[in-house]
Parts: C-alpha cells; sequence; structure tokens
C-alpha cells in the first residue's frame, strides 16, 4: 500500500478583528491612550489625591493669597463704614467752626490751640446769617466734671450748647426733653444726661426730675440720651449737655477780647451741597469781624464733613487696594509653586506619558491632563481660601468691626486664582506634551 506524504497545513490567520477594523473609540477606551475633557478631570482628581499632602502644600500659596485678599479688603471696608458711620453720627452736612494758633517758630496756623479766638458773638454772627443754606447753629464747649447722684458718683464731661445741638449734632433723646432757648437765656440749671450716667448714677432707674450734682452746682435731669456705644471720638455714653450761659457762669471763665468764648460752632447745612459755598460765607464773615485781610493769617479753622469723609475714604481705599496687592503677591509665589510641582510630577510620570502616546494618546490628550490638574489644584485651593477669608474676616468683630463683603473683589480674588492655575500650568503641561514617546518608555 502506498502512502502519500502528509502536505504542510497553510497557517491559519487568527480569528480576531483586524487592527484597521476595530472602532477607533473602543481601542482607546481599551489602552487608556487619548479621553475627552472629563476623563482628563478624573485622571487629573486622581493624580491630587495620590499625593494628597504635596498637593495641598503645592496650593498652599493659593489658599494664602485667596484668604488675605478677601479678608483684609472685608475688613478694610469694615473699618471705612465704620468711621465713616461715626463721623456720620456726629451730625450730618456738618461745619466744624475752631480756633487755630501759631505754630512754634512758623506763621501757619494750626487747629486746637489753647489760644480760643472764637467767642460766642461770633456763634450769634453766624446764626444770624441771612443764608438758606444753614439748617442750624450750636456753638459748643466742654469741661470734664466729677457727676454725683446721691452717694454714687464718676467722671463726667459737661457741654454747654444750645438747644439745636440736638438736630445739628444728630443727638435725639431717649426719654424727657430738651432745655429751650428760655433756658438758655435764664440760665437754668438743667441737664440731659447720657446713658451711662444713668446706669451709674441712677442704677438704671428714671433719673428726670431727679437732682444731680457736677462739680459744685446741682443740676435738674430734664432728659437723657440713648446708648449710643463708645467711640474713638470720645464715649457720647458719658456725656451731660447744659445750657451755654450756663456752663459759661459756673464752669469757664474764658474769654478772648472780653468776649466769653467757645471751643467750637457747629453749623449744619440744608443739604451736603451747600458745605462749600456755606464754608465760604463763614470764612468771609469770620475774617471780617477779626479784621484779618490776608487768609494765610486767619485765627480760625473750619472742617468740612465732606471734605473730611472724602479724604478718608481716599486714605481706607488706597490701603486696601495696598494691603489687597501685598495679599494678591501670595497668589504668585503660589502659582510658581504650582509650576514648580507640576515639573517635578512631568519629571516622575515621565514614562507613564510614554506608555499614553504608545498607546495613541495626542500631544494634546496630554497637555489638557496635565493643564487640567494645575487647574483643579489652583481652583480647590481658592475654595479653601475663599472659606478661611471669610472666616478670618469675622474675627476682625473681635476687635469690633464689621467685615464688609464686596462680590466683585471675591469674584476677582477667585477668578486671578484659576487663571493662576492656568498661567503657571501651562509651560509644565506643555513640556510634558512635548516628550517623545520613545525616549520617555526608555526613561528610567
Amino acid at each position: 500500500m502506498t502512502t502519500q506524504p502528509l502536505k504542510d497545513a497553510a497557517p491559519q490567520p487568527p480569528s480576531q478583528t483586524p487592527i484597521s477594523q476595530t472602532p477607533t473609540g473602543q481601542h482607546r477606551s481599551r489602552t487608556g491612550g487619548g479621553m475627552g475633557l472629563g476623563g482628563a478631570v478624573t485622571v487629573a482628581w486622581r493624580a491630587i489625591l495620590g499625593s494628597p499632602l504635596r498637593s495641598m502644600l503645592t496650593a498652599l500659596g493659593v489658599i494664602i493669597g485667596v484668604a488675605a485678599v478677601i479678608a483684609l479688603t472685608a475688613i478694610g471696608s469694615g473699618s471705612t463704614a465704620g468711621v465713616t458711620k461715626n463721623l456720620e453720627a456726629l451730625g450730618t452736612n456738618l461745619l466744624t467752626v475752631g480756633s487755630a494758633r501759631s505754630n512754634f517758630g512758623g506763621g501757619s496756623l494750626v487747629r486746637g490751640g489753647p489760644r480760643q479766638t472764637i467767642t460766642l458773638k461770633d456763634a450769634e454772627a453766624i446764626a444770624a446769617l441771612d443764608s438758606a443754606r444753614i439748617a442750624g447753629v450750636a456753638p459748643s464747649t466742654q469741661s470734664s466734671v466729677q457727676a454725683k447722684a446721691g452717694s454714687l458718683n464718676t467722671q463726667a464731661t459737661v457741654i454747654g450748647t444750645w438747644p439745636a445741638y440736638e438736630t445739628v449734632r444728630n443727638s435725639p433723646l431717649a426719654t424727657g426733653s430738651y432745655f429751650t432757648d428760655e433756658d438758655v437765656k435764664g440760665r437754668k440749671r438743667v441737664a440731659v444726661i447720657g446713658y451711662q450716667l444713668v446706669q451709674d448714677l441712677f442704677s438704671g432707674a428714671d433719673p428726670l426730675n431727679q437732682k444731680v450734682r457736677l462739680g459744685n452746682v446741682t443740676f435738674t435731669v430734664i432728659g437723657t440720651l440713648p446708648d449710643k456705644g463708645a467711640s474713638g471720638f470720645g464715649n457720647p455714653n458719658g456725656q451731660v449737655i447744659v445750657p451755654l450761659s450756663t456752663f459759661q457762669q459756673r464752669f469757664s471763665t474764658t474769654r478772648s477780647g472780653g468776649q466769653p468764648t467757645v471751643s467750637n460752632v457747629y453749623v449744619q447745612a440744608t443739604t451736603a451741597a451747600d458745605l462749600t459755598p456755606l464754608q465760604s460765607e463763614i470764612t468771609s464773615l469770620l475774617e471780617t469781624r477779626h479784621k484779618i485781610t490776608d487768609p494765610a493769617n486767619d485765627d480760625f479753622q473750619i472742617q468740612n464733613q465732606a471734605d473730611s469723609l472724602a479724604s478718608l475714604n481716599s486714605i481706607t481705599t488706597t490701603l486696601t487696594l495696598l494691603v489687597g496687592a501685598i495679599a494678591g503677591i501670595s497668589l504668585l509665589v503660589g502659582g510658581i509653586g504650582i509650576m514648580n510641582i507640576m515639573l517635578v510630577s512631568v519629571t516622575e510620570r515621565t514614562r507613564e506619558i510614554g506608555v499614553r502616546k504608545a498607546l495613541g494618546a495626542k500631544p494634546r490628550d496630554i497637555l489638557t491632563q496635565f493643564l487640567v490638574e494645575a487647574f483643579v489644584l489652583s481652583v480647590g485651593g481658592g475654595v479653601i481660601g475663599l472659606v478661611l477669608g471669610v472666616g478670618a474676616a469675622y474675627l476682625g468683630t473681635l476687635a469690633g468691626i464689621t467685615p464688609v463683603f464686596s462680590p466683585v473683589t471675591i469674584g476677582i480674588a477667585f477668578l486671578f486664582s484659576a487663571l493662576v492655575g492656568i498661567f503657571f500650568g501651562y509651560y509644565p503641561a506643555a513640556q510634558a506634551a512635548k516628550l517623545d514617546p520613545v525616549d520617555s518608555l526608555r526613561y528610567e
């Protein structure tokens, strides 16, 4: 029997779908080479959580920067609002006329010298001005005395003034009534006392029609003031307001040219727009009365409340911008920290980048991955900084400052933190995207 030699069987191709027929999306899904934005965020978030301590330290500069910007600007704005409120509580649309004196060795005049140059006649002349711009006039002078009622006593500030003081200095009553023009003319010994004096001298009981001794003079309480709280301009709760004529008779003997003097003359303008022209009118009046021809030699000074508020707002705004700019430097430093750590991360993950490129990832996929990682770090730092900044700002309430938050400032700080991540994260991401896959795979 003849045996036929066996023929070698031709090799058969493996039963699988050719690579050319494999859907691109399915191939990339199995290999992990390319990804969309959602995938990039997921990978970036896993990388951040993989080294939580390093990630927190990387974002620390951004956290401090955002927190400092928000806290400092809120406290600065709160301080401005607080001081503005205190100034406005002293009276609105207010001009304050006061004495001036010559500096040592110089001819310029400054406010608040020991030589009183504003007299009661000056105040009466200002009140007599035929001007629709004047809403009220209240001359004022004061002295510190010991106040006593029964067996209780405390230190008090006695203010001698006119009845218009109530409206001119925004000092309404809690109970009782103010003294009248007739009380001033009759030199009546009547008084309006502050909230703290009610507590200290009368233990919170109704003091109306009770006697209080100021120095060596006994007065009848006819009114009380509400609780105004402590103030940088003096504690208004410790004040006693009495008729000016009574004050000058009992507490003051200061005179200028034979005329009794006053410390200040408060003039309330009808509107804020009237302040500057009214100031000019009073300046001309006093220069005429004091026989002054050269304004440089004025022996008085007029303080314009609107100018004071404008100057104050300008100063506090400048300071707030300054501290905000300084805090903004922390954001830049934080951005540099992000760039530094991202460069280190690129070096550590060079082989990973090579594998991803070998599996089909394009340079833009690598760029997106690392850029998103830097962005998430900076935005996460911004969120933490926002929370810490708000909390730190409220600590200002311990110092009596109520923070005022600006949505614009918060938005700018948060946006800047995000831009820091994009700006400083782009260079490391671009370096990662440029890596050669072959060299990356050989990297140890």
